[in-house]
């Protein structure tokens, strides 16, 4: 494996409504607060918010498509959401390599998101099993 503790990548994103309101279609999470401004504006939110899955999946996008890339399987996540991201917010993922095992081809990551505003919105640790460019 190439790949050496310390290593990390990040990604800035902002999700559209657009995405929100597919997201919500594709995971069956219908919950007005992500797509309803009434609704949101009721709530302590005050305004419409990403899903928190949906938010976290730009952590697997790094995952299976940066680092380590293709041939990347997810093993298991440990993420704590702390703060709401709200829909047009920019939003900083980084992936950085806490722990590798080379006899498996496990690698541990701790993995971020951070808000435009600079407060964390998730933050824990991903587990990923690496086989290269093609599954063995």
């Amino acid at each position: 494996m190439n790949i050496k503790i310390g290593d990390k990548i990040s990604y800035r994103k902002t999700f559209t409504q657009d995405e929100v309101n597919a997201y919500a279609k594709a995971s069956m999470d219908e919950n007005p607060v992500h797509y309803d401004i009434k609704y949101a504006r009721k709530t302590f939110f005050k305004k419409p918010i990403v899903q928190g899955l949906f938010t976290a999946s730009i952590l697997g996008g790094l995952l299976g498509s940066k680092l380590p890339g293709h041939g990347t399987i997810l093993l298991g996540t440990n993420f704590k959401f702390i703060n709401p991201v709200f829909v047009g917010e920019f939003i900083s993922a980084t992936i950085e390599v806490i722990c590798i095992r080379n006899d498996k081809q496990i690698v541990t990551f701790h993995c971020f998101i951070i808000k435009e505003d600079s407060s964390i919105a998730i933050e824990g640790e991903a587990v990923v099993m690496y086989k290269g460019e093609v599954f063995i």
